[in-house]
């Protein structure tokens, strides 16, 4: 029996119906078409830096054409610390690479209120008038549902089916989102059961987008 069937033979899978298909190969299957000749590894229809790609996503049925909605993120804060700025700006530049991407900040307490409502409310109506009425409103809270990465692509690709004019991620302040911003809320969910400091979700959340979207394109960084 020959190396080639022996390699087949110990993962027990036909690679003829693994390799002869549009979509590329993933990590396990890479290692396992570089040991085979060259006629049976790439199909003469798959170009070979496709076929050699690792992209788990495929696998899972969510790489795919999306249409490149606008990303906004408002944040209620006084801003972030230097070091935060140039990691956000970073992941902000990534995300850049698929679609449009914006950061607005609304300082919070604008009104200088020594109540706690009345400073949510403030920032409220400062945070609805950066919000067009076809812009569709995702919340992070921590009342919101989980969301997985993967969660996060499905989101981004229905945003892009329905036509809406931008995709905006609300990051609220110290005492969170007043009730008029959670009423004009399209979904609300929650990065985590714990809470966040502002700069933490503001990071965690632009590094979901990027990977979304990479799920999306089924390129290599989500495993």
């Amino acid at each position: 029996m020959s190396s080639d069937t022996n390699t087949l033979g110990r993962f027990g899978q036909d690679t003829s119906a693994v390799l002869h298909v549009g979509s590329p190969v993933c990590m396990i299957r890479t290692r396992l078409v570089t040991r085979l000749p060259a006629w049976k590894a790439t199909p003469t229809h798959v170009p070979r830096s496709r076929a050699f790609s690792c992209i788990t996503a495929d696998s899972k049925g969510l790489a795919r054409a999306v249409r490149a909605v606008k990303v906004k993120v408002i944040t209620v804060s006084k801003g972030n610390s230097k070091g935060t700025e140039v990691v956000a700006g970073e992941w902000g530049d990534k995300i850049k690479r698929y679609t449009q991407f914006e950061h607005l900040q609304v300082k919070p307490n604008p009104k200088k209120a020594g109540s706690p409502q009345v400073a949510v409310q403030a920032e409220g109506e400062k945070v609805l008038k950066a919000i067009a009425s076809q812009d569709y409103l995702v919340l992070l809270d921590e009342r919101g549902k989980s969301m997985t990465s993967e969660g996060m692509a499905k989101l981004i690709a229905k945003v892009g089916d329905n036509g809406v004019s931008n995709l905006v991620f609300g990051i609220g302040g110290p005492y969170g989102h007043s009730s008029e911003v959670r009423m004009r809320a399209d979904e609300m969910v929650k990065l985590s059961d714990m809470v966040l400091n502002h700069q933490i979700a503001h990071l965690v959340l632009v590094e979901q987008i990027y990977r979304a979207w990479t799920i999306l394109r089924g390129e290599p960084y989500h495993h």
